[in-house]
């Protein structure tokens, strides 16, 4: 059964996450206000997944739908653009971590997702493969390095072994690429998170903490969620989604419509 979104939410997301005209993002410095208001969005997703996104605040419609030609498309060309600037500014976290998909992380969360998906260094021999702690092992010792070199220094010179590797190391929040190179030829330069996130990465929160925080974050953004679609967005078992949900309504700020579907207590400023 398709739900839907009632129409009152739909605009208070068109408001909150700049799916209008008159508020779409246009480079760097309104896309970190973006990130900042709403605590966590996807870099790159269109229209057909759920959640906030950069390339639909860039677009400024709810029908935004990335072409199969993104290279010649100006829309898609600015937000990897304003991506790469955002990326650089380092005062957005950025790595491929909710879901597998490139997200961007208020500074304010940083703890919290990382209550929920880092991986704490007493347990990287048992919870990352043999190859990402290979090549942790040489950031550790260099602190960055491109592609191909760290490919070279790890061992782990099989493209799509490398590339398993750091995906594993960005969704454990080890590794996030701090600069892209795209001449003489294209690569990431990879940096440890904590090289840049220290202070955010030393604090400890709980995890229920985190599950709330997250929660909250979301919610502020969309005004109503549906069934799932917490889940859905940041990668969270259901169970887990609905343990933040929960305690946001045990403290009053959201209001439980019917299982599994949330709301503001007062997302539309009323009584």
């Amino acid at each position: 059964m398709i739900q839907l979104l009632p129409e009152e939410f739909e605009a208070y997301r068109d408001q909150r996450w700049r799916r209008l005209p008159e508020l779409r993002v246009e480079d760097a410095v309104h896309a970190e206000q973006l990130v900042e208001d709403l605590g966590f969005c996807a870099t790159l997703t269109d229209a057909r997944r759920p959640g906030p996104s950069l390339y639909i605040a860039v677009c400024g419609r709810r029908d935004a739908f990335m072409p199969r030609n993104v290279q010649k498309d100006p829309e898609s060309s600015l937000a990897w653009s304003i991506k790469d600037e955002v990326m650089r500014r380092g005062r957005a976290y950025y790595a491929k971590l909710v879901k597998g998909k490139s997200t961007f992380i208020q500074r304010r969360l940083i703890p919290h997702f990382n209550a929920l998906w880092g991986v704490p260094r007493r347990k990287e021999a048992e919870m990352l493969s043999i190859e990402a702690r290979a090549v942790l092992k040489v950031l550790r010792r260099e602190w960055e390095m491109g592609t191909r070199d760290l490919r070279v220094e790890s061992g782990v010179t099989d493209r799509a072994r490398f590339t398993r590797a750091i995906d594993e190391l960005q969704r454990a929040m080890k590794v996030i690429p701090a600069e892209v190179l795209y001449q003489p030829t294209f690569t990431y330069i990879w940096s440890l998170a904590e090289g840049r996130f220290a202070e955010e990465l030393w604090v400890r929160i709980k995890r229920s903490d985190a599950l709330r925080e997250v929660a909250r974050a979301y919610l502020t953004g969309a005004g109503m969620t549906l069934l799932g679609e917490l889940s859905r967005v940041t990668g969270l078992s259901r169970p887990e989604a609905g343990l933040g949900n929960h305690a946001l309504v045990d403290e009053g700020f959201a209001v439980r419509v019917e299982p599994g579907i949330y709301k503001l207590k007062d997302p539309l400023g009323r009584d």
